[in-house]
């Protein structure tokens, strides 16, 4: 399976754009075996993030002390203490109360009722296209991170009261006195740290760096002297050793079709915009392609082009790139893997696109690895490879050459000083709508370490943070989530005997990972995996080129092992989660299982609206449309029967319908290319809440939602049923009930520039976020049923898609 087709619960956020079908992160996957409030309140230095954190308190405070006397007065009025009055629930029902805006009717907009104080109160911050509850808790861990690291003694953030300009000291970034780690690669972590944050080093070195890198390999013809004749070996560096994707994407990973092996696979890659929308749709996107090429000609005269020469030969690397975007098939024609897979020997891809040394190449690139060209290769689009082989052929070498280079050039650009990252800046305003970046320092580094240490860092993240009780209580409520979605599958009068019984082992065989991966705590272990990694306080450029060149190795020393059913993919402080097909398996790391989405002294309604919901989305994605083509080992195989997957197409064409519907700016949401994710939005709601047993099913998936019946238990209900009702949160005037849709909505509050939503439709296979929540509850009889909604009203438009 394509990795990038790995099911996240929100889109991954970059900051570098990844064109249709890039695949294969440089991040290095591994686990080779198998109260941040208290700590934020230390920090020793406050950068402008951790100013505003201050203001927004001090302002959360005046509002908790006008709720606290209205509660009083509401609890004398309470006779029966039905409410929920102790500092947890204040606090929380402030926070809801905040965000809510009242003047709203569920009815008409549950988006807009449940985060509209939330947009009011949180304009974007200078330099982001997007502001969500996601990245205020990863800003949150980043600060922790900055905290743990050190290195700040040097830098002081200010500037004379404009947020954007900081102030370096003369004296630059020292480690930590108080960092003091027993495992070298928690030490290579901070090492790697600082010499990001060491920017008057960076500022020396200019663009030298990259300059020497460009002659080594054989130099480039917009800045000098080329060789002409080098276009394999030109290949292999910047592919095989640098990591840049051009033409194509080569990486390890389990077979799709025997998931107990590893094996070579090559996939679809090359171009830099986010989509092959922007090259292709020339009229809607002249100012993006217009940036473009005036970014692509600014790093070239910064490398040594001169401007006019640089400009002719950087409009046909463009013109090359568009017509790769040509070629390059759209995401929404990729869902059906079984399509896509093909299984070949290297000798049969030489056929397949003879442009390439293929055995040549992919023995660079897997180097020390022994290849014949019998070696088995699955390759995932052999029409695109082979329409590359014929493009490479038909296009002048000394384009081929500025092609290439400008691949590498965009790869490593960011490392380099202030005058790249000014001319980055200028793009990412036109493409995504930013005002002007003021990122502090620290924080592009701690996103660069993460990246790149990202598991050693997690060790010093998750034992600063994380409680440990929280995996017990998370594995709880997803075996009480997997037992509700079985219960589920009974109540489907669509699908029959046997695969409904497959379906259940395939639930049951789910294996889930929380939290971090055991390693990450014993120091050998963790060591072991980083080991070969060469890291300098002195050079950020060279440790990065080293980190290119360490992943490169761990992915050929992978191929001849199986695969480890132990290895993230998604570091421990990342505030994300997701799905491996090929695994059968889902992740929760750390940096997701705190609030809004988990809090152990939360009301269970909203911990189950909330990671509840993210936990039965994950294990929803093993059932979509295209988690569904694998079975419970992991293997692409068919395993339905052919009436069920009918009438499943029926059910999911309902649903490409509903969201296609849709529009953000006068744009139409791509209900194909959202359609998975919106299966698994869908389904983790019901899962974790309830699913209705007796409305009708009847062929299609259209049906009325008139009256309702009482509701079958699952998750949340199922809790109740034990555990009794819960206590209320003060002044929200919710029921418990209500409150878990309230708390599913909140966690998708969020505000973006319009060139960013364009970007979006366009690239992320989740839908908008107030179509996550509109598209969702709106088909939820639950949900129409404790709210009120009359049939015809928005939220209860009298159809409703239905999957699981």
């Amino acid at each position: 399976m394509p990795n990038y087709k790995r099911a996240t619960l929100q889109d991954e956020e970059g900051p570098e754009p990844a064109g249709d079908g890039s695949a294969s992160p440089d991040s290095v996957e591994v686990g080779f075996r198998k109260g941040p409030g208290t700590l934020l309140s230390r920090l020793a230095s406050r950068s402008q993030l951790e100013l505003v954190l201050c203001a927004v308190a001090v302002s959360l405070a005046l509002l908790l002390s006008v709720a606290v006397v209205t509660l009083a007065i509401q609890y004398r009025r309470d006779p029966s203490h039905s409410t929920c009055l102790t500092d947890a629930c204040v606090r929380v029902a402030s926070k809801i109360l905040e965000a809510l805006d009242t003047e709203v009717d569920p009815c008409q907009d549950f988006y807009q009722y449940s985060c509209g104080g939330w947009i009011k109160r949180n304009p974007l911050p200078n330099g982001r296209s997007k502001w969500s509850t996601f990245n205020s808790i990863w800003d949150q861990n980043q600060a922790i991170m900055k905290h743990l690291l050190g290195g700040h003694q040097g830098v002081t953030d200010t500037g004379g009261g404009d947020p954007c300009v900081t102030w370096a000291d003369p004296q630059p970034p020292t480690e930590n006195a108080t960092f003091n780690s027993s495992s070298e690669a928690e030490r290579k972590t901070q090492r790697y740290y600082l010499s990001c944050l060491k920017e008057q080093r960076i500022e020396e070195l200019g663009s030298q760096p990259l300059m020497e890198l460009i002659d080594k390999i054989g130099g480039w013809n917009i800045t000098g002297s080329w060789n002409q004749t080098s276009f394999m070996e030109v290949l292999k560096s910047v592919s095989g050793t640098y990591r840049a994707t051009p033409f194509f994407t080569v990486y390890v990973g389990a077979d799709s079709k025997s998931s107990n092996s590893n094996i070579i696979q090559v996939d679809q890659s090359g171009l830099f915009l986010p989509s092959r929308d922007y090259y292709l749709n020339k009229t809607a996107n002249e100012r993006v392609l217009a940036a473009y090429l005036d970014y692509m000609v600014e790093l070239g005269t910064l490398l040594g082009g001169t401007p006019e020469p640089t400009r002719l030969q950087m409009q046909q690397v463009l013109d090359f790139e568009t017509q790769l975007a040509n070629i390059t098939v759209p995401q929404a024609e990729r869902r059906d893997d079984e399509k896509i897979y093909h299984k070949m020997s290297i000798a049969e891809l030489q056929l397949l696109a003879p442009a390439i040394d293929w055995l040549d190449y992919l023995s660079y690139a897997l180097a020390p690895l022994d290849l014949a060209d019998t070696e088995p290769v699955v390759v995932y689009g052999d029409t695109y490879l082979q329409q590359v082989s014929d493009l490479i052929n038909d296009t002048d070498r000394s384009i081929l050459n500025n092609y290439l280079i400008w691949n590498l050039v965009q790869k490593t650009a960011s490392s380099l000083d202030q005058r790249f990252e000014t001319a980055q800046e200028r793009l990412l305003e036109t493409l995504y709508g930013t005002r002007k970046s003021c990122t502090p320092r620290w924080q592009t580094c701690i996103s660069n370490t993460d990246d790149t240490l990202g598991f050693a860092l997690g060790s010093l993240f998750v034992k600063a943070t994380f409680d440990r009780d929280s995996k017990a209580i998370a594995e709880e409520m997803i075996s009480e989530i997997r037992a509700a979605f079985e219960v589920s599958l009974d109540q489907l009068d669509w699908m029959d005997e046997r695969t409904r019984q497959a379906a259940k082992e395939k639930a049951d065989a789910i294996y889930d990972m929380i939290g971090f991966p055991d390693f990450i705590l014993d120091n050998k272990e963790l060591d072991d995996v980083y080991d070969g990694y060469e890291v300098s306080e002195d050079s950020f450029f060279q440790n990065m080129l080293n980190f290119y060149n360490f992943s490169a190795k761990v992915m050929a020393d992978q191929l001849r092992k199986p695969p480890n059913r132990d290895q993230w993919s998604m570091t421990p402080q990342t505030v994300n989660a997701y799905y491996l097909p090929t695994k059968n398996g889902i992740v929760f790391p750390a940096g997701i299982l705190q609030a809004p989405f988990y809090a152990r002294n939360h009301p269970k309604a909203l911990n189950f609206g909330g990671i509840g919901v993210v936990m039965g989305h994950e294990l929803t994605h093993a059932f979509d449309d295209q988690g569904r083509e694998y079975d419970k080992e992991g293997n692409l195989r068919p395993w339905w029967q052919n009436s069920s997957l009918e009438a499943f197409k029926n059910r999911t064409a309902c649903m490409t319908e509903q969201y296609g519907r849709y529009t953000v700016h006068s744009e139409k949401v791509n209900g194909r290319q959202t359609l998975g994710e919106n299966i698994a939005d869908n389904g983790g709601l019901k899962a974790a809440y309830n699913v209705s047993a007796t409305i009708p099913r009847g062929h299609g998936m259209s049906v009325p939602s008139r009256s309702f019946s009482p509701a079958l238990p699952q998750a949340y209900k199922s809790w109740l049923q034990k555990n009794g009702e819960e206590k209320r949160l003060p002044a929200l005037g919710l029921t418990n009930h209500q409150l878990f849709f309230v708390g599913f909505a909140q966690v998708w509050c969020s505000v973006r520039t319009p060139e960013s939503s364009h970007e979006g439709l366009v690239t992320d296979p989740h839908s908008p976020d107030k179509y996550r929540v509109i598209g969702t509850l709106s088909n939820s009889r639950d949900f129409v049923e404790h709210f009120g909604c009359p049939l015809g009203s928005p939220m209860n438009p009298g159809k409703h898609c239905e999957v699981w």
